[in-house]
């Protein structure tokens, strides 16, 4: 089913300095849908993200998830409950608990005739690491299980932040094709912030511009 997942309507944030970090943010995204937002280190990029996961409030401007307000003026919806992915170059991966139990993290139903977060860990070829904890394995393993967690509840919308930033460039070629290919398969709803013009256009079927606390669409395959 097509349509809107997240609309933004003149959306800008604030510090308490006074200074936008935001200003007059318009942004559509539709279901399936991947774009990419690109631009300087902080030109604003992560603030978005975490404005629309709901681990900052926006000083104006509204975020409807699914055609409801999840936060206005008056109004802001808990992170827990947008039921939103969120993915960062660091993975934070819950280090007392397994790989399968970082997974099975945040699935608040789990079908009798499907492991939800095994078929993720198969999907993305860490299913043997089920029983180990994050310090056991490799920082390529660990975001592939990052991945894995933020995709197994379903999300409205996968928010990723450089999330193959730590990468060398065998392991981050090898995730992006993965990676891409499961979006697509499961019809994911996806932002991803990148300073990589190669890695928007690879994933993208947008990509928008940061700058000076403002947002444009540009072409794929322009690099300017």
């Amino acid at each position: 089913m097509k349509g809107p997942v997240l609309e933004i309507q003149n959306l800008s944030h604030s510090y308490e300095n006074g200074n936008y970090t935001l200003e007059n943010i318009d942004l559509v995204v539709n279901r399936g849908e991947i774009i990419s937002i690109i631009g300087a280190s902080g030109c604003g990029k992560t603030t978005l993200l975490r404005i629309i996961a709901g681990l900052e409030k926006q000083s104006r401007g509204t975020i409807k998830i699914n055609h409801s307000t999840a936060s206005d003026a008056n109004f802001s919806t808990p992170p827990e409950n947008r039921n939103i992915g969120l993915v960062v170059q660091d993975r934070a991966l819950f280090p007392h608990l397994t790989i399968y139990e970082n997974v099975n993290f945040g699935i608040r139903s789990l079908s009798n005739e499907i492991d939800i977060p095994l078929e993720y860990l198969k999907l993305f070829k860490v299913e043997k690491l089920s029983k180990k904890y994050p310090h056991e394995i490799s920082g390529g393993e660990q975001q592939r299980v990052a991945l894995a967690r933020s995709m197994a509840p379903n999300p409205n919308i996968l928010l990723l932040d450089e999330p193959f930033n730590a990468l060398d460039n065998r392991l981050k070629s090898e995730l992006h094709n993965e990676t891409k290919k499961i979006l697509k398969e499961k019809n994911s709803t996806v932002i991803i912030v990148s300073h990589d013009i190669e890695e928007a256009e690879f994933f993208s079927d947008k990509i928008y511009k940061m700058e000076n606390g403002q947002l444009a669409e540009i072409s794929l395959m322009t690099k300017n």
